[in-house]
This record gives C-alpha cells, sequence and structure tokens, in this order.
C-alpha cells in the first residue's frame, strides 16, 4: 500500500492518538494509585483563600495531568461537606491553569529523553517490592509514551503537507473558526482527556497541517469539551457537587467561546506570544486559562449563586420506592440469581456509603434532621441484609453445585460486614457526633484535621471496594488489600499523635480524647468491612493464601 493512501494515513494517526490517550491515562492512574493519599490530602486544604485553592488545583492538576480527575475529587468534598463550594470552585479553576501547563510541558521535544524515561520506569515497575515504586516506574513510562506517541504522529502527518485534498479541509476549518471550535469541543469529549486533544492540535498545527486559526479555535473548544467531560462524569452527585461542577464548565466553556469571538473580531497580532504557529497556539492555551482564572476567582461567590437557580434539592419523592434487585423468578437460574443478590450488596454498600460521607459534618455542627435520614439509611441497610440473606439462603437450597454455595457464601460475609459498617456509623459515629454536641465540645484544630483526612481516606477506600464489587479486577482488589495494612498503621500514628497532645495538655484534646479515639477505630472498623469484597477475588486469583497476600503477586501482573 503506498504510503500516500488514505487508509494507511488515518491507521498510523488512530494509532498515535491511541498511544496517546493510553500514556496519559498511564501516568494518571500511577500517580493516583501512589499517591492518592497525599493528594487529597492537599486539595482538601483549600480553605477560605482562593488563590490557595487555585494553586492546589493547579498543582494537583499537573501531578495527575488531568483537570477532570481534580475536579471529580472537588466535587466529592464539597458533596461531602469538608470543602466549600466556592473554594471547590476556585481549586477547579486553578486545575484548568495546571492542564494547559501539562500541555506546555509534554509539548517540549524531548526524544534523546524517551530512552531514558523507559529504561528508568521498566525498572522500577519490575523490580520495585513497595507500591509507590512500582508506581513511579509507570509514571516514567507513561511519560515516555506521550512523547513516542507524537514522535508517530509527526511521522505520520509529515507526508501529507503537500496532500490537496487535506490542505482543502484543513483551510476550510482555518476559515470557519466556529465549525473548529465545535469540532475541538466534540474532540476533546470523546477522548475524555482535553490535555490529549489540545496535544493533537498543536501537533497537526506544528506540521502546518492545521491552519493557525483552526488550531487555536480547535484548542479553545477542547476547553468548553474538558468542562463537559466533568460535568457528564458528575451527574449522579448530589446538588452541591453539581453546583460546582457547572459553575465550571459555565466559566472554562463560556470563556473559552468569548475567546473565540474576541479573536474573531480583533483580531490581535499572535507573534508577540511566540515564534512558530504552533507556540502561538499552546502558549494562548496557557494565558487563556490563567487569564481565566485570576478574573474568576474574585468572583466565584457570584457566580455560584448565578448557576444556583438551577440545581435544586430533589423534591419528596414519596410513592418512588427502591424497588428491591432480588428477583425471586431469578431463584430457578442460579448464576442469575447470584447476579441479583450482588446488585442487591452493591446497592447497601452504596447506601453505607452515603451514611459515612454525610456523617463527618455532624461532628463540626450537629443536625437533627440529618441524623435522623442517617439512621432512616441504617434501618433500611438492616432490611435489605436480611432480605440478602434469605435470598441466598434460597440459592443455596436449589442447588447442589459448590462454585454457587461458594459464591453464597462470599455475598453473605459481604453483606454482614457491610452492616457491620452502617451499624458502625449510625451507633456509633453519630453517637460520638451527638456526645460532642451535647457536652459543648470541639476537637482541637489538629485533631479535627486528622480526624477530617482519615475519613477522607476511608471514604476514599469505600468507593474502591465498590469498584471491585462491580469489575471484580484483581489489581484493584489486591490495591485494596494493601491499602488496609496502611490504614492501620496510620490510624496508630494517629493514635500516637493525640497521646503527644494529651501530654502537653491541650484542653481540646482532653476534651475530646475518648471521642477522637473511638471516632479513628470506627472508622478502621469501617474500613475492614468493606475490605473483605477484595478477598474472593484474590483467593481466586491465587493472590491471597488464607487471610494474608501472597508474597509472589508482589510481581506485577498489568500496566493498565
Amino acid at each position: 500500500m503506498p504510503e500516500s493512501s488514505p487508509l494507511l494515513f488515518l491507521l498510523h494517526v488512530s494509532g498515535a492518538a491511541a498511544l496517546l490517550l493510553w500514556s496519559v491515562r498511564l501516568v494518571r492512574t500511577g500517580v493516583e494509585r501512589g499517591w492518592s493519599v497525599g493528594l487529597r490530602k492537599l486539595l482538601r486544604r483549600g480553605g477560605e483563600n482562593r488563590l490557595f485553592s487555585a494553586g492546589l488545583g493547579t498543582a494537583a492538576a499537573v501531578l495527575l495531568q488531568s483537570s477532570t480527575a481534580v475536579a471529580i475529587l472537588t466535587g466529592n468534598f464539597v458533596s461531602a461537606g469538608t470543602l466549600a463550594a466556592p473554594a471547590g470552585l476556585a481549586t477547579m479553576l486553578g486545575a484548568d491553569v495546571g492542564s494547559a501547563i501539562v500541555a506546555q510541558i509534554l509539548m517540549t521535544r524531548a526524544d534523546w529523553l524517551v530512552p531514558i524515561l523507559l529504561f528508568a520506569g521498566v525498572a522500577l515497575f519490575l523490580r520495585g517490592r513497595q507500591s509507590n515504586t512500582r508506581m513511579s516506574g509507570r509514571i516514567l513510562i507513561g511519560l515516555a509514551l506521550v512523547f513516542v506517541s507524537l514522535s508517530m504522529l509527526r511521522d505520520a502527518t509529515e507526508p501529507l503537507r503537500d496532500s490537496p485534498g487535506l490542505i482543502s479541509a484543513m483551510t476550510y476549518l482555518g476559515g470557519d473558526p466556529m465549525t473548529a471550535f465545535v469540532i475541538g469541543a466534540i474532540l476533546a469529549w470523546m477522548m475524555y482527556s482535553s490535555v490529549a486533544a489540545v496535544l493533537l492540535f498543536v501537533t497537526l498545527a506544528a506540521q502546518g497541517l492545521l491552519p493557525v486559526t483552526a488550531a487555536l479555535a480547535m484548542v479553545l473548544g477542547a476547553n468548553l469539551g474538558g468542562a463537559i467531560i466533568a460535568y457528564m462524569l458528575t451527574l449522579g452527585s448530589d446538588v452541591a457537587a453539581r453546583r460546582v461542577i457547572a459553575a465550571n464548565l459555565l466559566v472554562r466553556g463560556g470563556g473559552a467561546f468569548a475567546a473565540l469571538l474576541l479573536l474573531l473580531v480583533f483580531s490581535p497580532p499572535l507573534h508577540w506570544i511566540g515564534g512558530t504557529e504552533a507556540r502561538q497556539v499552546i502558549n494562548l492555551h496557557l494565558i487563556f486559562n490563567l487569564s481565566l482564572a485570576l478574573l474568576a476567582l474574585p468572583l466565584v461567590n457570584p457566580i455560584l449563586r448565578a448557576v444556583g437557580p438551577l440545581f435544586r434539592e430533589p423534591a419528596d419523592k414519596a410513592g418512588l420506592t427502591r424497588i428491591s434487585a432480588l428477583d425471586p423468578a431469578a431463584l430457578r437460574k442460579s448464576e442469575r440469581a447470584l447476579a441479583c443478590a450482588a446488585r442487591e450488596v452493591l446497592t447497601m454498600g452504596e447506601m453505607v456509603e452515603a451514611m459515612l460521607r454525610s456523617v463527618i459534618t455532624l461532628f463540626q455542627k450537629w443536625d437533627d434532621n440529618a441524623a435522623a435520614a442517617i439512621q432512616a439509611k441504617e434501618t433500611e441497610v438492616g432490611r435489605m441484609h436480611l432480605a440478602i440473606k434469605l435470598y441466598l439462603a434460597e440459592i443455596q437450597r436449589n442447588s447442589q453445585d459448590a462454585d454457587v454455595n461458594g459464591r453464597v457464601m462470599e455475598l453473605a460475609e459481604m453483606a454482614v460486614n457491610l452492616d457491620g459498617a452502617g451499624n458502625a456509623v449510625s451507633d456509633s459515629m453519630l453517637a460520638l457526633a451527638k456526645r460532642l454536641d451535647q457536652e459543648g465540645t470541639h476537637f482541637s484544630a489538629a485533631g479535627w484535621e486528622e480526624i477530617a483526612d482519615f475519613h477522607d481516606r476511608i471514604l476514599s477506600n469505600v468507593q474502591a471496594a465498590l469498584n471491585v464489587l462491580m469489575t471484580l479486577n484483581p489489581d484493584a482488589a489486591r490495591a485494596l488489600v494493601e491499602e488496609k495494612e496502611k490504614v492501620r498503621d496510620e490510624e496508630q500514628k494517629l493514635q500516637r499523635s493525640h497521646l503527644e497532645r494529651l501530654r502537653q495538655g491541650l484542653p481540646e484534646s482532653i476534651e475530646t480524647s475518648s471521642v477522637h479515639q473511638e471516632t479513628l477505630r470506627a472508622l478502621k472498623q469501617i474500613n475492614s468491612a468493606f475490605t473483605i469484597i477484595a478477598y474472593p477475588i484474590l483467593s481466586e486469583s491465587g493472590d491471597l493464601l488464607r487471610s494474608r497476600l501472597s508474597t509472589n503477586s508482589g510481581v506485577p501482573s498489568s500496566m493498565g
């Protein structure tokens, strides 16, 4: 097939774009798996100082190479009440700047660096014994593959500089920036990565295939597409989180459209921001996001008020009762019945997660309505547990298959532990929060920071456990069990830290000592209950020997 073949061109470009997407994801997942706890703590430090919050968002986006990931984390914190909405919006504005900085870094021609990154990355990933060491290797490999994919893209498009058909199509986009803007937004949304989309557009501009006007419009469109990604991924979140995400969509998407109009109307000279067309495009991307953040930061409260009426608390859902997944008709087929039971266990876990997410705010400000809602959830969780047990018993009664009975016991154990986790929230943590309110006491600043950080860590593990239950992924299951050991060590460290404050005679620590220690123990109990979800998966894969992780499973099984 000749090199000018359109099919061969599409094959090469598609392969390069696919590698670019995967390598950006490789870096992001490496950071998330190796340093997610630290990143979450970092983001939660955003307070009333908007510049500080924006700076934290920028740093997190550079590390994660994704403003979308930062937006989702921030939405979770706002939803849990551990981060104020204005600070959340400021964090996301900073993350947009961080995403533009990432594009600047990755567009650097560093072909000489690729073999060094690959060699070091593979060595760390294969030889590393600690999880963080392996994740460092994953990140280095991902960075190397980003540069490789961009080089592939340049090579694939090089022969097409003189292609009349392609030049005509690209010239048309240069004369129709609105269409280019829409295409940029759609491509960024389809790629689920505004960073990857921007890198693609800038590379095409650097090759002389995409006129600078079209490249600018498509990069601005990618900013809109990136904000839409975060909005779509949080449609199931509560009102507080969606309000903040929508405010960022309004600012980033509306700002991108306004910037496009300004460029069309005034046609400013661009030579002062870059010597080449590609450099002009990538620099304008950074200038746009930085300017947008500086303009919007003083206005975060009015922006949030503007989008507020669009998101109201759901009306009373009387009559819309939850339908149980435990279908009696499915009992005739064991496999289908087990799937129904697994769905109900997952729903049970999601309810406990909602209880855990809500209870932390009561430690600072008691709310009778919120407490009653948590207790009502626990009552429903208890009913679900009983129904699941009876359903599983019926499955066992109808089947003599050893595999079916084994799965029945696994689901039964999960349900027991999830019910115990719900009790830990409703009976233990709720009572402790009520006790603080009745006694009129408060944690010390350091003590509250420790409790809030530990709660967030457990909530993250709960979400990871529910993902494991859905995907049955052995790698994710192993990471969950490894995290259990880290949680145990962290809880002991926090207990020692609390005792040190007692020795110093801090009044707040003395007044809340028992509440502080019992809260840490309850959170550790909840973490252990959800970690049980991973054990059957690891046992089946050979990664679990009795109750301990197999020493042979230290060798990574996949890079995905």
